[in-house]
């Protein structure tokens, strides 16, 4: 302290005398002749002084001590004195300035000791009288400043200055300056009114490479905000979509039973490759995504991110997404763009004090089992009565003792009351939890944000869950008007196991007089009258599931993304992006020794000789490094009438994937599951490599004049190496043009018609959705040792000549605005015609390959969007808006190729040993795999076309199904060549529409779905009732209560018959049976697939629905409970999902969203949901 003191006087003691020494040398003259220009941007006095020294050769005298605390001076000068510069940076502060000759001195000022300081409160609200909260309120020239609160008010404390002006700003309005010295009484509350930023307000579409003003586009988008998304679903981004756009469908299997970690397919504006076609599709894949020819492409903030990460992405992190859907608005993705492109953008970090924001959602999602129509125990064993199954003349039996015995063994257990609900067992009620916490801040030039995030996800099958667990760092330094480079490092990790409990439909056909437990109540193994049609005794699957079996995946992924942006001038920006993606992925499923699954077990009858074998352990491991880069040069520049736009782009990607799979056997028990325990390595490490790269160039301009003319071209040139030497590049362009019809004069200012605008675009796009190497010859490598080497072999066939598929757009649009828009009408029509589609052609087995590559037709979508809103009634407390939609597509394919006729042919075959056996008592043991229809390609036909014999009903003397051939003929013999398309899955009309309605602090939101015009095919009839196994599993009370049973219920019933041998339908009635076999053969109930309404259009039933979506109540806090609880933000929000569907009543326990021909699932869930956000 003394050292201090003494230094401090000895540097006024050396002031005094340098002021005296000059004091008769004033150097004021010279100090005002000098100009200066100069700018600080946040930067201490002393600094500042530092910069004007070097600027003007003075020297200056200060204590460093005393003058540290003046910080945070932001200022710019042009052709500015010395004098003028100090006195500006000066203000505010207490100290003052005195030039002496060469030495400029920086001394206290008496009468600045004490700074007067200003409070400022004030409401802020837009034109039409409404608050504003979330308004950025700062000093103009610093960076102090606050936010306005829920209720649209502010305060904020200022030093008194000669110049105090407020800015006040806000997205989507104009920026408001206030100056403070002009206002009468700063002690009352000032009013603010901001009115909308037109320039702004205009909506932007975002496409990933640039963005455009919505009124100069002539592409077709459609655009979502983050407070929107979260009305129709607070949990789930994709999901979300469906109900802004109805051309972006949905189509996902709940076979899986509510599966988490199952993503549903998903395509815009109908389908146009063909992909997997139907008899090569893998029974156990729970997903249609890899490789779709159908997918869209997404992109997240510049770069290009999978669906899965889309599907698990927390919408609280979205700003706006956007759906292109034209040639205008996604060739400039090129290779990429046929299906269509979502570019959706994440919230940027903002300036101004550090802001804590939560958001919680916690939902319960509830199965709902009222669709199903199952027989219980004691309607299941009379159905069996009445089927004759225990009449020993009828052949289950070898005679009456044993038909008797095996009736009273069910029903001793039907009297002791065991009434199994198989279908409930396997569901919880699943309880959801999403977790959001966002901490963000900083000054104008340098902004962070920090992210974290945690999603627990419960399928309602036991045992199946996803959890999530990300964190994100943004940092965002900007300098001036000049630079921005912004990084984010994001890590996710995700761990996601299957449910032990195997898939819901198995359980559709158990026996509910089989026990669960034995009478000492340990689980059974083995189920004691449940079968499959080879006989075989099922297993309990609840004892499957109480063993060590488990099947999971764990995943972790780093993300690192850096972007700069250097603004050249007024009219050229610089723009470059780096992503690198890491991910490593772990897959361990694992066989209990104990199971009967396990591969020792099943591969032999004998299980002693290989008991130290059972049990297996399958490993997957993987790696993926992914990097995507791209560098933009974007001029903008406005001449008079006309404005230009144009972007210049080079976009590369690679992708290098490995995996390393391994099978162990032999396990001493369920508890020992690491491979050291493992007896043997059945399956040796294998070890996959691929590496995937693309390269585009890209040139694209927007043009318009006047706010009138309107036009968009992109070329882009594109090269994959996933195509063959001859073909790795191709050329993808579009071109687009416009007519703002509302900025003529005559139009201009409108009380009636505020936008008039049409536009018409055309250009081809295209897609590479196939693996890496799938057209190029590739060999294997063996572990087996030769004098030269390793040994090899070929692994894949390859097509050097394959093309690109590629796309043709057409699209036609108008966009309408009425009565200062109120109301709002958004019409396009669209002709998309693919050609060269890209899919797998099967080889014989003699070839020595399964399927190559090959261009395989064309095919055409074409149809029409709808988009309509109409604001009700809007006030300062009230706000009601209707909205809705509609899509149209109609699919045809075009063209097709030999293979295409060969794959129908194979189609053909698989029923041909059936069509053969008809009628045959056997025939019911495989029947199941022919209950099925097969898509087959035919032109003029869809994509989703549903095909069978037309039927005309079946005969009222006999109950045979009659069936109408190509040719005109009626036979009651079913042919695969016989089959027409009888119906399609894609509806002729399909959308969305609801209200929006708001209360002051209350906010409803209902949508509601619907599909009209399509067609499903009744899988559960044919399952459940037609081809019902009466004798080994459980079917639909249907074959109890509406079966055909005599002439006339025909009109009332399209349900077979029974026919026990006993009664007098059958002897009535015997020619039906005795035209497919002998008298002794006679089946004695319709279960063949093929006897009686088996295969005709009769199980095409309506898919029409209406359901309602989503329903949500959100309530936000005022600022009076916002002031009590220190906080900035509180709000709630209630919602349900799948409230309800009205569908046809013959879909018993199917559901009219599923996609394809599964068997029984698990119909749309109800979902409620409990949101919390919270802002500090």
């Amino acid at each position: 302290m003394l050292g201090g003191s003494k230094r401090s006087l000895v540097c006024k003691l050396m002031m005094m005398m340098l002021l005296l020494t000059h004091l008769a040398f004033s150097g004021e003259n010279a100090f005002s002749q000098q100009s200066i220009t100069v700018r600080f941007e946040q930067q201490s006095l002393s600094e500042v002084l530092n910069v004007l020294k070097q600027k003007t050769g003075y020297e200056f005298l200060y204590n460093d001590e005393e003058i540290k605390g003046v910080t945070g001076i932001t200022r710019s000068f042009s052709n500015a004195s010395l004098q003028d510069i100090l006195n500006s940076c000066l203000a505010g502060t207490k100290y003052t300035f005195k030039i002496v000759d060469n030495l400029i001195v920086i001394t206290p000022d008496d009468k600045k000791d004490e700074i007067k300081k200003v409070t400022v409160q004030g409401k802020v609200v837009d034109d039409r009288g409404e608050t504003l909260p979330g308004v950025t309120v700062l000093l103009k020239g610093t960076a102090v400043g606050v936010v306005t609160d829920i209720d649209g008010k502010f305060k904020i404390e200022l030093p008194k200055r000669d110049t105090m002006v407020l800015i006040f700003s806000f997205v989507g309005m104009k920026s408001h300056e206030v100056d403070l010295n002009k206002v009468r009484d700063l002690g009352k509350e000032i009013s603010i009114k901001m009115f909308p930023d037109t320039e702004d307000l205009e909506e932007v579409v975002v496409t990933g490479y640039a963005n455009v003003k919505k009124e100069s586009f002539t592409g077709s988008s459609i655009s979502v905000k983050r407070e929107d998304l979260l009305k129709a679903s607070p949990t789930n981004v994709v999901q979300a979509l469906a109900s802004f756009d109805p051309s972006f469908r949905i189509q996902k299997s709940n076979i899986w039973g509510s599966d988490p970690n199952a993503v549903p397919e998903m395509y815009i504006r109908g389908r146009s490759g063909i992909g997997v076609k139907g008899l090569d599709k893998d029974a156990l894949s729970k997903s249609s995504l890899e490789n779709n020819p159908n997918l869209p492409t997404f992109i997240m903030d510049g770069f290009e991110v999978s669906v899965q990460k889309v599907y698990d992405m927390d919408p609280n992190r979205v700003e706006t997404i956007n759906i292109l859907k034209d040639a205008a608005a996604t060739a400039m993705y090129g290779s990429r763009a046929a299906n269509g492109v979502i570019v959706i953008t994440t919230r940027a970090p903002k300036p101004g004090e550090v802001t804590i924001s939560y958001n919680l959602t916690g939902s319960l999602s509830l199965p709902d089992l009222s669709d199903y129509n199952l027989a219980n125990a004691q309607e299941k064993l009379e159905i069996e009565r009445l089927a004759g199954i225990y009449e020993p003349e009828n052949g289950y039996y070898a005679n009456r003792e044993d038909a008797i015995r095996a009736y009273n063994k069910r029903l001793v257990n039907v009297q002791k009351g065991v009434n199994t609900d198989w279908l409930s067992l396997p569901l919880r009620n699943a309880v959801n939890h999403k977790h959001s916490l966002s901490i963000e801040g900083g000054n104008v030039d340098l902004r962070y944000n920090l992210e974290l995030g945690y999603t627990n996800e419960n399928g309602v099958m036991k045992g199946s869950y996803r959890d999530n667990v990300d964190v994100g760092f943004t940092v965002d330094w900007r300098l001036k008007d000049k630079l921005q480079v912004l990084n984010k490092i994001s890590y996710n990790f995700t761990d996601a196991p299957d449910s032990p409990y195997g898939s819901f439909s198995d359980y559709a056909h158990l026996q509910p007089y089989d026990r669960l437990y034995n009478d000492e109540g340990i689980l059974v193994q083995q189920l004691t009258f449940s079968r499959d049609r080879g006989d075989k005794q099922l297993n309990n699957p609840f004892y499957e599931a109480k063993l060590n079996n488990y099947n999971w995946n764990k995943q972790d992924e780093i993300i690192e993304q850096f972007m700069f942006q250097w603004f050249i001038n007024n009219y050229l920006t610089l723009k470059g992006q780096l992503a690198l993606t890491k991910t490593m992925g772990r897959t361990e499923r694992f066989i209990d020794p104990k199971s009967s699954n396990a591969t020792a077990r099943t591969a032999n009858t004998s299980t002693s000789a290989n008991s130290s074998l059972l049990g297996d352990l399958y490993t997957t491991s993987s790696d993926n490094t992914k990097w995507d880069t791209q560098f933009s040069l974007y001029y903008s520049r406005s001449l008079g009438l006309h404005n230009l736009n144009v972007s210049a782009i080079v976009n590369a990607q690679s992708t290098k994937s490995e995996s390393t799979s391994a099978h162990y056997r032999g396990f001493p028990s369920g508890a020992f599951h690491s491979p050291n325990y493992a007896a043997e390595i059945y399956q040796k490490p294998g070890k996959s490599e691929s590496l995937k790269r693309l390269v585009g160039f890209l040139l694209s301009a927007n043009y318009t004049w006047n706010d009138i003319y309107l036009a968009d071209l992109s070329v882009r040139f594109d090269g994959s190496s996933g195509f063959g030497s001859d073909q790795k590049w191709a050329p993808f362009w579009s071109t687009g043009v416009g007519l703002n019809v509302h900025n003529y004069g005559f139009l201009k200012d409108n009380d009636v018609i505020n936008q008039l605008k049409v536009r018409v675009s055309y250009g081809q796009t295209g897609k590479v959705n196939f693996p890496s190497y799938s057209a190029k010859t590739v060999y294997a490598t063996n572990d087996r040792w030769y004098a030269t080497g390793f040994g090899t072999q070929l692994k894949a066939l390859g097509n050097h000549n394959l093309k690109w598929e590629t796309t043709n757009k057409l699209n036609m649009g108008t966009d309408l605005q009425f009565w200062h828009e109120r109301i709002s009408l958004n019409f396009d029509y669209y002709y998309n015609k693919t050609v060269d589609l890209i899919t797998d052609v099967s080889l014989p087995a003699s070839a020595g390959f399964t399927s190559y590559k090959d261009n395989l037709g064309e095919t055409l979508n074409k149809g029409f969007d709808i988009q309509v809103r109409f604001d009700v009634y809007k006030d300062k407390d009230w706000n009601v808006s209707l909205w809705g939609n509609l899509n149209h597509n109609r699919n045809e394919i075009l063209k097709i190729s030999d293979a295409l006729r060969a794959y129908n042919q194979r189609v053909n075959e698989k029923y041909e040993a059936a069509e053969n056996a008809q009628g045959n008592v056997h025939l019911s043991e495989w029947g199941s795999e022919y209950s099925e229809p097969e898509m087959k390609y035919e032109e003029g036909a869809s994509l989703t076309s549903i095909f069978a014999i037309r039927s005309l009903g079946i005969d009222p003397m006999t109950g045979n199904e009659l069936f109408l051939y190509r040719d005109g003929s009626v036979s009651s013999l079913w042919k695969a060549t016989e089959t027409v398309r009888v119906g399609d899955e894609e509806p002729k009309a399909s959308g969305s529409f609801g209200v929006n309605l708001t209360y002051k602090n209350l906010t409803l939101f209902a949508s509601f779905a619907y599909d009209w015009g399509k067609q499903t095919y009744n899988q559960t009839l044919v399952d459940g009732v037609e081809n019902a196994d009466i004798e080994n599993s459980n079917v639909d009370r249907r074959v109890l209560t509406q079966r055909w049973q005599k002439p006339g219920d025909e009109l009332h019933t399209d349900i077979p018959a029974i026919i026990s041998p006993g009664s007098d339908a059958y002897y009535k009635y015997y020619r039906h049976w005795s035209d497919m076999g002998s008298y002794n053969d006679i089946q004695p109930i319709a279960n063949s697939v093929w006897n009686m309404y088996d295969y005709g259009n009769h199980r095409v039933v309506s898919g029409n629905y209406l359901k309602c979506s989503n329903l949500s109540f959100t309530y936000e806090f005022g600022k009076r409970i916002l002031d009590k609880l220190h906080m900035s933000r509180l709000a709630l929000t209630l919602s349900g999902a799948n409230l309800f569907t009205i569908c046809s009543s013959k879909l018993k326990g199917q559901t009219p969203t599923q996609s394809g021909f599964a068997t029984i699932q698990l119909s749309d869930r109800p979902n409620y949901s409990l949101g919390l956000t919270v802002s500090f």
